[in-house]
């Protein structure tokens, strides 16, 4: 078994390697070409600039994936994680403090070889493209704080889910999917308040004028106006985006600075009108309960397969591993069978934004507006505009741009 698992790691890794190069490929042949409705915003120098960055984002991409799959190789299927578990396991005799040193420990080893690939993207790849603005005292700082939180969590999550698997041997794993549907509703409550300003500051959209527009854009679509803020993001990089955070009464839309130098008010409109429609359509709690409902049904297979005895020889490993080592390795055999399931999930998150074109359409009853912000983040962010079909189909949570402006000056020229 352990020979096939490998073949099947080696499989998909393979694959998902064709996909990365057939992609690049795909660039080479149609990426010389401005796509229709482009051409005010994109030129021949700016395609060759936008080709040259995804080529150039693509192959330190796989440089730290090879690496990456090479570590693990010799961790699970070399036995490394033998010689790990025990040295772990010799240092404290209570169960719940040896799991927070194996993934603790395991999670900084991680981080700390990744740095490298890290630095280079944006010290060496961000900056030759004008993106970076990241100072190596910002980097650090950043650095230093992300691994703190996400030590403390990480250490505190450990500890509550083996103190309920100690208390409940026969039944966590309903327990454990419980604590962790309320963690992350937790987090997604606390977040907008307590982490996200460790890192950027936010406030108020300021810009003149603006705020009128988006009163009345929200009134129309039936909501009070609630919290749309503006993120110094242009502290760390140029690129521009907006998303939505938080949830219930926390809940906000979130503006690049970089985005609202790019745009028109009646494009940034257009953006938040986007993002209300994640929120008007469900597409919020969709995601939630589908997530909840995979994590009940993993949750329940997982306390089946730790229990079987066989689960560590999958990999030929001794029978006598930590729990910590056979989550690993259950955590590793998971990724192999769940990777069918990441183009299902993709697609179904290009449905949600497909509709949330849709509905800012219908708001603002201006589909241009969206589709030059969108022709406009493409050509500020540099974005590939000729992904593959399938490379897109496995990776894109949203439809590639070149779609979606097609889509709406449609729905446009239907208005007209």
């Amino acid at each position: 078994m352990k020979f096939t698992l490998f073949c099947l790691f080696t499989a998909i890794t393979a694959f998902t390697y064709w996909l990365r190069h057939i992609n690049l490929q795909y660039l080479k042949m149609h990426g010389n070409t401005v796509p229709d409705g482009f051409e005010g915003a994109i030129d021949a120098d700016k395609l060759r600039t936008s080709s040259a960055y995804t080529v150039d984002s693509s192959r330190l991409g796989l440089w730290d994936s090879l690496f990456d799959n090479a570590l693990l190789i010799i961790f699970l299927f070399g036995g490394l994680i033998v010689t790990y578990d025990h040295i772990v396991s010799s240092l404290s005799s209570s169960p719940i403090i040896s799991a927070i040193l194996f993934f603790l420990l395991l999670t900084w080893v991680s981080t700390l070889l990744g740095i490298p690939f890290d630095l280079y993207g944006t010290f060496h790849i961000e900056a030759r493209y004008g993106f970076n603005t990241t100072t190596p005292r910002i980097w650090i700082a950043d650095f230093l704080k992300a691994q703190a939180i996400g030590a403390v969590l990480l250490a505190f999550l450990i500890a509550v889910v083996f103190w309920l698997i100690r208390w409940s041997p026969h039944g966590w794993w309903l327990w454990v999917w419980g604590f962790m549907a309320l963690f992350s509703l937790f987090m997604m409550f606390i977040s907008p308040y307590v982490i996200e300003p460790l890192f950027n500051k936010f406030e108020p959209v300021t810009e003149d004028g603006l705020e009128d527009d988006i009163r009345a854009m929200m009134e129309k679509a039936g909501l009070k106006v609630g919290r749309v803020m503006q993120m110094d993001a242009s502290k760390r990089s140029k690129h521009s985006n907006a998303y939505f955070t938080g949830i219930g009464k926390v809940k906000r839309i979130v503006l690049f600075d970089t985005l609202l130098r790019q745009m028109s008010h009646g494009e940034i409109v257009a953006v938040l009108a986007h993002e209300i429609g994640h929120w008007k359509k469900g597409h919020i709690w969709k995601r939630l309960l589908w997530a909840e409902i995979m994590a009940l049904a993993g949750s329940w297979l997982g306390f089946k397969l730790l229990a079987w005895p066989g689960l560590p020889g999958l990999l030929g490993l001794p029978d006598d591993i930590s729990l910590p080592a056979k989550l690993v390795v259950l955590g590793f055999v998971a990724s192999l069978a769940l990777f069918p399931l990441g183009p299902f999930s993709a697609w179904r998150s290009r449905c949600h934004e497909r509709e949330a074109d849709r509905f800012a359409s219908d708001l603002t009853g201006r589909p241009e507006d969206l589709a030059s912000a969108l022709v406009k983040m493409s050509a500020e962010n540099l974005s590939n505009l000729f992904p593959h079909p399938l490379y897109a189909g496995f990776y894109y949570s949203h439809p590639p741009a070149v779609e979606r402006v097609r889509t709406l000056r449609e729905l446009q020229k239907l208005r007209s």
